[in-house]
């Protein structure tokens, strides 16, 4: 992943999470580029994409600031950061992937019904278990049609499928829907992501939409208890 993307996803995450606050005034780009270890040029891509996504705003002659968002604007930023996928929310952290299978199947049948395909397309079957920092977070099984999503590499699966699909193969990533429930972890689930027998664990499905409103992705993901939570924000019209 670029350097430029890597800032400013963290940047993003820190607006999101409250480090930064509306109307707070930026560090100045050269005060970044000794943070992050990084040319200005770097640091001023990084600024320019949260511009565009409408985070923060330049100032002549004053400086950068996070700008004042409503909730509509936080839920739409936040609902587009989940789509980033673990590489971007855990940014400037080490991220690697442990991968249990890597294999093109005949779609199973509860795959083909959750994707809208024929019962006799075929997806890529992608299982892996996501570390950040050397430590497990979520175990992760996924179909992804190959004729929607093609030429997927080992290397994509040990690092962002979401980073290939959108600068690679230039798709743009739309929607989701997710169901999130909870309950104990299988005796492999619990060995895989460092959890004692029994323990719980956060379960959410997904399905991943383009904005062709094609069904590029049907995930079931396994999260550890104590490393997962759910952001929610609530309007009322």
């Amino acid at each position: 992943m670029q350097k430029y993307i890597i800032i400013s996803n963290d940047i993003r995450n820190k607006i999101l999470k409250g480090e930064y606050v509306a109307n707070q005034q930026m560090p100045f780009e050269k005060d970044l580029c000794v943070h992050y270890g990084s040319s200005k040029m770097t640091v001023k891509k990084a600024l320019d994409i949260l511009v565009t996504e409408g985070l923060i705003i330049k100032r002549r002659g004053s400086g950068t600031f996070v700008k004042d968002l409503n909730p509509e604007e936080i839920e739409r930023v936040a609902m587009a950061n989940q789509f980033r996928g673990t590489t971007a929310l855990y940014a400037g952290q080490k991220v690697v992937s442990k991968i249990l299978n890597f294999s093109v199947v005949k779609v199973p049948e509860h795959a083909a019904k959750k994707l809208n395909i024929a019962p006799d397309s075929f997806v890529y079957d992608i299982h892996r278990v996501r570390y950040v920092d050397d430590e497990p977070f979520v175990m992760e099984k996924m179909y992804m049609p190959i004729d929607l999503i093609p030429n997927i590499k080992e290397k994509n699966i040990k690092g962002s499928i979401y980073e290939y699909i959108e600068k690679d193969l230039h798709l743009n990533i739309q929607s989701a829907h997710r169901t999130v429930s909870v309950r104990k972890a299988t005796d492999f689930e619990a060995e895989e992501l460092g959890l004692e027998k029994g323990d719980p664990v956060a379960v959410a499905e997904q399905r991943g939409y383009l904005d062709t409103g094609s069904a590029f992705e049907f995930s079931t993901s396994i999260h550890r208890y104590d490393k997962f939570s759910v952001e929610i924000v609530l309007t009322r019209n």
